[in-house]
């Protein structure tokens, strides 16, 4: 989808990941060679660019007045089938969900048009023609394993809009309105926590004394049972703010520290 006249086009992170090379297909065909200005995986958001000229952005509407109800299109390209559009309502807002590989995607619009593969990093779009998100995944039946039908999730406009400009400005993301702990973690089979592998030096965890080995247990009242469940938990927590975490540290007794989240690193690969 096209983001600006100078020909920057945002996509799904997922869609671009891997590729050193990209090519673009307009709608009408013609096909471009494009560069890659940025990648922001936290939010599964690319910005590729194509050369040339006179090329005409999508109109943006604003995700933020979107009522569940409305309706709403899909525009992709399923299964390679061009500007391939499917139809639904919005069936929720604010979502969070987990993608996979460690990203959470907080504040999501749900809706019911079918998003089928080949729909990623396409528009979702009001009656109006204005995009209010990016279509990004299907939610996945647990049982069956296939996609559940009239369940997919969609980026909103406003969150791309806001990590594209500062891809196209600086070439990564300065500002993610994401939390940060500054620790990477795994789940540990039958502890049911998160454990701590490793801390950045100077980052949150580490001013508040939290080492590698510790459990984290809860942060700001939510239980973290997993490093999944944290990542959710910070998804919806914001940078600068203080909340208390609760820990278990390795041979020791469980304790609780107060930490200042600090902000999400951005990203240009």
């Amino acid at each position: 989808m096209i983001f600006d006249s100078k020909g920057d086009v945002i996509t799904n992170a997922h869609v671009a990941s891997g590729s050193t090379s990209f090519e673009v297909t307009l709608a009408n065909g013609t096909r471009y060679a494009a560069s890659l200005v940025g990648v922001f995986r936290a939010d599964d958001l690319a910005v590729l660019r194509i050369q040339g000229n006179g090329f005409q952005p999508a109109t943006f509407g604003d995700s933020s007045a979107l009522q569940v109800g409305d309706i709403v299109l899909a525009i992709g390209n399923p299964l390679g089938l061009t500007s391939s559009v499917t139809d639904g309502i919005v069936s929720a807002v604010n979502r969070t969900v987990s993608e996979g590989g460690g990203v959470t995607l907080p504040g999501v619009i749900q809706t019911s048009a079918p998003i089928n593969p080949g729909n990623s990093g396409g528009a979702l779009v009001d009656l109006e023609g204005q995009v209010v998100g990016i279509p990004t995944l299907a939610a996945i039946d647990p049982q069956l394993g296939d996609q559940a039908n009239g369940i997919g999730f969609a980026i909103p406009s406003n969150m791309a809009k806001d990590i594209a400009t500062q891809l196209v400005r600086y070439g990564h993301v300065i500002n993610s309105h994401r939390a940060y702990l500054g620790v990477s973690l795994f789940s540990v089979s039958g502890a049911g926590d998160a454990l701590v592998a490793s801390v950045e030096p100077g980052g949150p965890t580490a001013a508040a004394g939290i080492l590698p080995g510790d459990l984290i247990t809860a942060v700001d009242g939510h239980p973290t049972p997993s490093d999944a469940a944290l990542s959710e938990v910070l998804a919806n927590l914001m940078p600068g703010q203080k909340v208390l975490v609760q820990i278990i540290q390795s041979g020791g007794p469980g304790k609780t520290v107060t930490i200042t989240l600090g902000q999400y690193p951005g990203s240009s690969s």
